[in-house]
């Protein structure tokens, strides 16, 4: 019995560190409705589409599936943090900060993507 409860002792003593062991969820049409609705009242003449926006964001999501795992536990956290800073996060920049952490290939996609980015690159 007492082996028992110092074996449960000794798994409720062990710490928890918090890594995403997967690409977060993102709720991207929100995030491409508003960024589009944006771009319109601002009369941009080079205003990105809501369905442009949504297929970058799913091709970024998809290149990040392939490459996630191999950035560390402390990129992937801070990317992430980084990436939904503001409340709605983006595939596109969460893949941007993987990248220049060197942690995925810049080169894999073949066009830039836009999406939905903080940072999106113009035409």
């Amino acid at each position: 019995m007492n082996a028992a409860l110092l074996s449960l002792a000794l798994l409720g003593s062990q710490p928890v560190i918090h890594v995403s062991d997967h690409v977060p969820k993102l709720n991207v049409e929100a995030l491409c409705k508003q960024t589009t609705d944006v771009d319109n009242s601002m009369r941009l003449s080079e205003a990105q589409s809501f369905k442009d926006c949504l297929r970058d964001e799913t091709a970024a999501q998809q290149q990040l599936a392939a490459t996630w795992m191999t950035a560390p536990g402390s990129v992937r956290d801070s990317c992430e943090g980084e990436a939904t800073l503001v409340g709605l996060g983006s595939y596109v920049d969460l893949l941007t900060c993987i990248q220049m952490a060197g942690f995925a290939d810049p080169a894999a996609s073949a066009a830039p993507l836009r999406g939905a980015s903080k940072n999106r690159n113009p035409k």
